[in-house]
């Protein structure tokens, strides 16, 4: 009876000594089987707690500061900005506007062999920089671009590829949100990394960082992207024919309309991503502006409304003007309020601040009444609601799963098991881009960012990596794994929305040349990390 009573104590102790990786066992096995991510991380998270502090391996210190942690995420200034980026990406998509550029850039191009692609690529570039949502840009293009190319004689496999290769740039163009999230687990992950080293002044990375870290590769990619494509319509012509210049009008036409669609969204993300990488504003800061003038963009492109008695168009390009005058009244003259001594040229221009302010805000209320009317205002609204509400869940869930993981010695697991790796360092980064490239096939950006970068993020980092190149090296291997077959995110959409005569094989098909691009940037990377590294140095050093 004592031997068996000893066996179950040993089998016991065993099991316990494992807990950290049953539990990312236990979490993939609740993903597979369909449950809401959020909560199998907060509820594997409280399982294991339960059955560490059973085997008295867990201290339940390690989740006191769980509410420390919720208010932290919540009150996070850099990540206020993911709402104000959804809000602008949603306004864009809602108000047509994507729409138009797709138009406008199939008429500039679309007298050429692979004009078609080479604007769906262009837009797709754009769309990255605006709304920074994979699903979202997909399945915009998908609708709007798919049938056009068929329909004009498009390969249906080249067509496919195209539109879901353009769709996944949102992941490495900034502003887009997967580099907000990692920029905030990558500041994290360094500082911490640095105080275990004994550093106790660390340095600090910013979501700005890798920003400027990200925009070099993001149009290294685009500029495959458009080779790859052009080399497509030399070689093959019959995949990508050219339109016949007869249908497209005029050249003057062209143009025309090209200059009435182009430079409003151009404008605003040179201005929101400019602010960014110039340092005159935060990401957060950015993002802001970004919402306020995609919605006088999408204001001033609906309909006037007859009926309602609101000043219409023009006070919306005023309000667009005033926003211009406080930027340049904020950067001329000190504005502060409740100084000892102010002279009569700064009272002057508090004054227009104020003036300014008022027509800005009016031209909001403008705007926001026009969207309204076109009953688009609702639908942005839930649409942003349930993205930020399931980006912000999905980081306390993962909060929580982290202090849990950790609590069950699962650092010095993932410490160790990297230190293990053949290679050395080397090996460690091949053998977490390996696993992150896999787990792209099961699970969201958001969820790899917050619950995997944090695990494998400090002892990378500690290995000496710098952390904006592995910062975009992780941005660019999710891109692959979104788009590599049979399960990557963007083939599903793509599916999700193409004709019913475009078969699976054809999606995956026009995917395959561009997985071996991005692998071919991926290359790059690893063995020039200048391309990462080298702007933010001007920028920020």
């Amino acid at each position: 009876m004592d031997f068996v009573i000893g066996d179950m104590h040993f089998c016991l102790c065993a099991v316990a000594g494992w807990l950290d990786i049953i539990m990312i066992v236990a979490l993939c096995a609740m993903l597979m089987a369909g449950f809401p991510v959020a909560f199998s991380l907060a509820g594997t998270a409280l399982i294991f707690a339960v059955l560490g502090l059973t085997f008295g391996v867990f201290d339940v210190s390690f989740v006191r500061p769980f509410p420390q942690r919720v208010f932290g995420a919540v009150t996070n200034t850099t990540l206020i900005a993911v709402p104000m980026f959804v809000l602008m990406g949603v306004i864009l998509e809602k108000s047509k506007i994507a729409e138009e550029l797709l138009d406008e850039m199939a008429k500039l191009f679309g007298s050429l062999r692979g004009g078609l692609g080479i604007s769906v690529t262009i837009v797709g570039a754009l769309l990255a920089a605006s709304t920074g949502i994979v699903g979202a840009t997909v399945v915009t293009m998908g609708l709007l671009s798919l049938p056009t190319m068929l329909r004009r004689g498009y390969d249906p496999a080249f067509a496919c590829g195209s539109i879901a290769t353009a769709g996944t740039l949102g992941q490495i163009i900034p502003p887009s949100i997967v580099l907000i999230l990692l920029g905030d687990v990558i500041s994290n992950a360094f500082q911490r990394a640095q105080l275990e080293q004994g550093n106790m002044s660390p340095e600090t990375v910013s979501v700005g960082h890798l920003f400027a870290g990200a925009l070099i590769p993001g149009l290294m990619l685009v500029g495959l992207y458009l080779l790859w494509q052009i080399f497509v319509a030399i070689t093959q012509p019959q995949k990508a024919p050219a339109i016949p210049a007869a249908e497209l009008g005029s050249r003057r036409e062209v143009w025309k309309a090209a200059m009435k669609t182009l430079p409003p969204p151009l404008l605003l993300i040179i201005a929101v991503l400019g602010s960014i990488l110039a340092g005159v504003a935060t990401p957060t800061e950015a993002a802001s502006v970004g919402a306020i003038g995609a919605l006088l963009i999408a204001g001033s492109r609906l309909r006037h409304n007859p009926d309602a008695k609101l000043t219409g168009r023009p006070a919306i390009i005023a309000g667009a003007g005033a926003i211009f005058g406080l930027v340049v009244l904020t950067s001329t003259f000190d504005l502060r309020l409740g100084r000892a001594s102010v002279s009569a040229l700064e009272m002057a221009g508090i004054v227009a601040a104020f003036a300014l302010f008022a027509a800005a805000m009016w031209s909001v209320v403008v705007a926001l009444a026009r969207l309204h009317h076109v009953k688009v205002l609702s639908p942005i609204a839930d649409q942003t609601t349930r993205v930020t509400t399931m980006v912000f869940t999905i980081l306390i869930g993962a909060a929580l799963f982290s202090l849990v993981f950790r609590g069950l010695g699962g650092d010095d697991t993932v410490r160790v098991a990297l230190d293990a790796a053949p290679g050395g360092i080397v090996g460690a980064v091949l053998t977490v881009m390996l696993v992150m490239f896999l787990l792209g096939f099961f699970l969201d950006f958001i969820e790899i960012t917050l619950v995997v970068v944090p695990l494998v993020g400090p002892p990378l980092l500690a290995m000496g990596l710098d952390p904006v190149w592995l910062g975009v090296m992780m941005a660019i291997n999710l891109q692959t794994s979104f788009l590599t077959p049979p399960f990557g995110f963007a083939l599903f959409y793509l599916r999700g929305v193409a004709p019913p005569e475009i078969s699976t094989g054809q999606i995956y098909r026009g995917a395959v040349p561009f997985i071996f691009i991005q692998v071919l940037a991926l290359g790059l990377l690893a063995l020039f990390p200048g391309l990462a590294t080298w702007l933010p140095g001007v920028l920020y050093q």
